[in-house]
C-alpha cells in the first residue's frame, strides 16, 4: 500500500481529498473524542502555536468548536472582532493578516461572505502558515462537510452500502457542496438532493447526485438526511413563496421521516430554523444527531489542526 502523506497544509477546499485522506482525518479525530470527557480537557500538542479565528461573517459553532478544539490542543487563540478591527478604517485584508503573521500567528481560520477569499489568503501566506476555510460565501465549508461524515460513520460505519438525501437550498448552501465531495470520496452508494428547482445549482447534473423535487419522493428508504437552511443572506430575489409554504412542501415532519428507513439519522448543520426546515418533534427526537454533530465537529477541527502542525501526526 502506497505510504499516506498525512500532512495537511492549507483546508480549503475537499473537492480533491483522497478516501485515504479522510479517513485519516477521521481516526485521528477519533482518537481526540475521549478527551472531551475529561476533567482537564487539554492535551499539549499545539503548545506554543496561535490560532486565529478571523471571520467576517457571524458564527457561533463553527467558531465556537474552533476555539474550543485549538485551546484543548493548547494553542493561543485569537478572535479578532472584525467591526471593530482597522478594517473599518480601510485596511486590506491581507495587511491585516500580514500583521498577525508578525504577531505570531500559526493558523487562520477564515469565514467570509466572498468565495475565494480563503484560497487567496493561502496563496499569500509563507510556508509554514496554514488556512482552514471556515465557510466562504456559496462555494465550501469542508470542516463541515467532514464532520457530517464523520457523524454518519459513528452510526452507520459502511458508506457503501448507504442512501444519504440532502434537504433544501442546494444552491446557496457550501455546506452541500463539501459534503458530496466527501460522501463521494468515501464511496457512498447513493447521495440524493432534494428541493424546489429553484433551489437547484445550475451544474446539478455535473454532481454525482440524484436530484428529487419532491420530498416525499426523494425520502423513500434512505439512511440519512441531512436537513438544510434557507439561506436567505444569499439570495438576490424571492426564491421561495414564503416559510410556511417552504415547510409546507419540504419541511422535514414526523410523518415525512417515516417514509426513510425506521432507524435513518436526522442531522443538521444549524442554525436551525424550526418550523421551515424541520419541525421540532424531529430535531429533538431520538433519530435526531444534531447535537452529536456539534460535538464531534471539535475533535474534527482538532485532527485537521494538528495534521497541519505535527509531521509525525
Amino acid at each position: 500500500m502506497k505510504k499516506l502523506n498525512n500532512n495537511i497544509n492549507h483546508l480549503i477546499s475537499t473537492d480533491d481529498m483522497s478516501q485515504e485522506l479522510i479517513i485519516k482525518i477521521f481516526d485521528t479525530a477519533e482518537s481526540f473524542l475521549e478527551i472531551g470527557q475529561r476533567d482537564i480537557k487539554k492535551v499539549p500538542l499545539l503548545r506554543g502555536k496561535t490560532v486565529c479565528n478571523l471571520f467576517f461573517e457571524n458564527s457561533t459553532r463553527t467558531r465556537t468548536t474552533f476555539e474550543i478544539a485549538a485551546k484543548r490542543l493548547s494553542a493561543d487563540v485569537i478572535n479578532i472582532d472584525i467591526p471593530t478591527s482597522s478594517q473599518s478604517k480601510g485596511e486590506s485584508i491581507f495587511d491585516m493578516v500580514d500583521n498577525l503573521i508578525a504577531m505570531g500567528t500559526d493558523i487562520f481560520v477564515i469565514r467570509h461572505s466572498e468565495a475565494g477569499i480563503p484560497k487567496k489568503i493561502s496563496n499569500h501566506v509563507d510556508v509554514g502558515i496554514h488556512v482552514i476555510n471556515g465557510g466562504d460565501g456559496s462555494n465550501a465549508h469542508p470542516t463541515q462537510g467532514l464532520l457530517d461524515a464523520f457523524t454518519i460513520r459513528k452510526y452507520k460505519k459502511h458508506f457503501s452500502g448507504l442512501t444519504i438525501a440532502i434537504v433544501g437550498d442546494i444552491q446557496h448552501s457550501r455546506v452541500a457542496k463539501s459534503e458530496i465531495s466527501v460522501l463521494s470520496a468515501l464511496g457512498t452508494k447513493e447521495i440524493r438532493v432534494i428541493g424546489p428547482e429553484s433551489l437547484m445549482p445550475n451544474n446539478i447534473n455535473e454532481l454525482k447526485v440524484k436530484v428529487f423535487n419532491t420530498i416525499e419522493d426523494g425520502l423513500k428508504d434512505v439512511d440519512v438526511i441531512m436537513m438544510l437552511r434557507i439561506q436567505k443572506e444569499r439570495m438576490n430575489n424571492n426564491t421561495i413563496p414564503s416559510e410556511s409554504q417552504y415547510f409546507e412542501s419540504f419541511g422535514l415532519t414526523q410523518k415525512r421521516l417515516q417514509i426513510a428507513k425506521k432507524d435513518a439519522l436526522v442531522l443538521h448543520p444549524g442554525p436551525i430554523n424550526r418550523g421551515v426546515e424541520i419541525d421540532s418533534e424531529v430535531a429533538d427526537g431520538k433519530q435526531s444527531v444534531i447535537l452529536n454533530q456539534v460535538k464531534f465537529g471539535i475533535a474534527i477541527r482538532m485532527a485537521v489542526m494538528i495534521m497541519m502542525v505535527n509531521k509525525k501526526t
